[in-house]
């Protein structure tokens, strides 16, 4: 696991011995159980060459403060929904993205399409947290997550839950991983998108050639989902031919300043 990740994955088990702590067990099950029913991703096809989740994002490791100004998440979810986002994604981890769970629920308050939690989940108690903040789905990255037994029993928390999941590989091995994984049954494709990351996580650059080289490895088993590095029209195109459902958006747009605007002319040139 590359150094920053393993950082931030030893910093994220800090936060959940401290939200355990903080919560008496069952506490956070009940308030999951007592939210609205998750909104499920839409199925598709799609007008759109892709369905695009956007991002809301304050800052990143690699890329430091990406929108220092203008951040505000009720705003951000609005024009996103306005201009096309079939989902929003929300990043909640503090200490190394500057999210936090208040601008998820700041999003959730702002627009009706569904929202994805995306931090570093370890534990089934942040899938409780996730829902009874009125999330709807929820990151899972397989190299965080290298036991077998716990990537799935995330992903059943989730499922049980009403949640659908993300879930997101880097690499060959693990997008083979991944397959074998849905392919014995360990994991279900209900409510599941298989997110391909374009970052190498350990130059930290992006290029899709990445993604889509490794994209037949996990065809036909649940919706694809390119992540990072995307930022125009051609594309999603490109991205779409090679096998892909959906695109994860970002820093691209998280850096332009109408990022609804600049979604509508990724999807549509000329419609923003």
């Amino acid at each position: 696991m590359p150094s920053t990740l393993s950082d931030i994955v030893e910093h994220k088990h800090r936060e959940i011995d401290a939200l355990l702590r903080m919560h008496p067990p069952g506490e956070l099950e009940h308030a999951a159980r007592a939210a609205p029913p998750a909104r499920p991703l839409p199925e598709f096809p799609t007008d759109d060459p892709l369905a695009i989740i956007a991002e809301i994002k304050r800052m990143s490791p690699s890329a430091g403060p990406i929108r220092p100004e203008g951040f505000d998440p009720q705003d951000l979810a609005v024009r996103y929904a306005q201009h096309g986002a079939s989902a929003i994604s929300c990043l909640t981890d503090e200490k190394f993205f500057g999210g936090s769970l208040a601008d998820l629920t700041a999003a959730r308050s702002a627009c009706g399409v569904p929202l994805l939690r995306k931090d570093f989940v370890l534990h089934p108690a942040q899938i409780a947290q996730a829902r009874a903040a009125h999330a709807d789905a929820v990151l899972l990255i397989a190299e965080c997550l290298p036991d077998d037994g716990l990537l799935a029993d995330l992903r059943r928390a989730a499922a049980d839950l009403g949640m659908s999941v993300l879930l997101e590989c880097h690499d060959t091995a693990q997008a083979r991983r991944l397959a074998g994984l849905l392919d014995s049954g360990a994991i279900s494709a209900d409510g599941l998108l298989l997110g391909i990351n374009n970052r190498n996580l350990s130059t930290m650059t992006t290029d899709l050639r990445h993604g889509i080289a490794m994209a037949p490895i996990l065809a036909g088993r649940a919706p694809l989902v390119a992540e990072s590095g995307i930022r125009t029209h051609a594309d999603l195109v490109r991205l779409g031919e090679a096998g892909f459902a959906w695109a994860l958006v970002g820093e691209h747009l998280m850096r332009q300043p109408d990022p609804g605007l600049a979604l509508a002319g990724m999807l549509r040139p000329g419609g923003g």
